[in-house]
């Protein structure tokens, strides 16, 4: 799945290349996950920003237009308009500008989603409703951090994913910075030094995902269309069975919560519990 540097990444591209003039042509998937699609006929894209893993497009006439990429989900500007039929099969949206290049919505296994709300209401999406401070951003310290892991006993890598402590970051991204600042993801404690390293480590983590243009396992390609470079760089996910970076041990490869997780059983200890 994209998380914030992919995302960021293609919010950087297109930025460069929306056209400011408005949309006078938009097609949707039948899913009803893509039906809002053209309710921004008629709209300027005036603002991209970014919320966690959601693009949020600002339209002139005082509504967001929201599209999360789901797992596979790209978007990226081209010359020229296509019509459904001709373009490829998993085209899920596109909306066409005045001047003629078509800004399409491309999603292979259809777990994205576009909505369009009024500015800044987002109840349709609650996820996005209740996301944590952006990690790049002044609103997230290790302070902050320490506060909102306290709030669950759920283990740390889980609590990562859920973006309420913090937006934006997925399985890769918490497994690097977990690996990174030495706290074993299945703990359910975590302390205001542990707490202190691991915000330092994920902005860290996330920094050089976008410096790299983000990580393509599988499907993902930027605005342009590119692979992204950060797998070429990753210390600990998707390495299992492999000498840790640090120490040399194999990283261990397991499911925590459901998710697969990878981690160094000597680096990352996991604390006692109390009796």
């Amino acid at each position: 799945m994209p998380e914030l540097p992919e995302v960021e990444t293609i919010r950087r591209q297109l930025v460069a290349r929306l056209p400011g003039d408005p949309i006078v042509a938009a097609w949707s998937h039948p899913s009803p996950k893509f039906a809002d699609a053209p309710l921004a006929i008629g709209s300027s894209i005036v603002e991209l920003d970014r919320r966690g893993k959601y693009l949020i497009a600002r339209l002139d006439d005082g509504r967001d237009l929201i599209v999360h990429l789901g797992m596979t989900g790209s978007l990226a500007v081209h010359p020229q308009a296509v019509t459904p039929t001709d373009a490829d099969p998993h085209l899920r949206a596109s909306w066409t500008f005045g001047s003629g290049p078509q800004l399409r919505f491309r999603d292979v296994r259809r777990f994205g989603r576009i909505a369009v709300t009024e500015r800044d209401d987002h109840r349709s999406l609650p996820t996005l409703a209740t996301l944590g401070p952006e990690p790049l951003g002044p609103g997230f310290t290790g302070e902050h951090l320490h506060r909102a892991l306290a709030l669950s006993s759920r283990a740390v890598k889980t609590q990562l994913l859920s973006q309420r402590p913090v937006a934006g970051v997925g399985n890769i991204y918490a497994d690097e910075a977990l690996w990174a600042a030495r706290v074993h993801p299945a703990s359910t404690q975590v302390t205001r030094p542990q707490a202190e390293r691991l915000a330092s480590m994920i902005r860290h983590v996330l920094s050089e995902g976008l410096d790299h243009v983000g990580t393509t396992l599988r499907d993902y390609v930027d605005g342009n269309g590119e692979r992204g470079g950060h797998q070429l760089h990753l210390s600990c996910y998707g390495r299992g069975g492999e000498p840790c970076e640090r120490c040399g041990q194999p990283l261990v490869r397991g499911v925590l919560d459901g998710r697969t997780t990878t981690w160094c059983s000597s680096c990352q200890r996991r604390p006692r519990r109390r009796t």
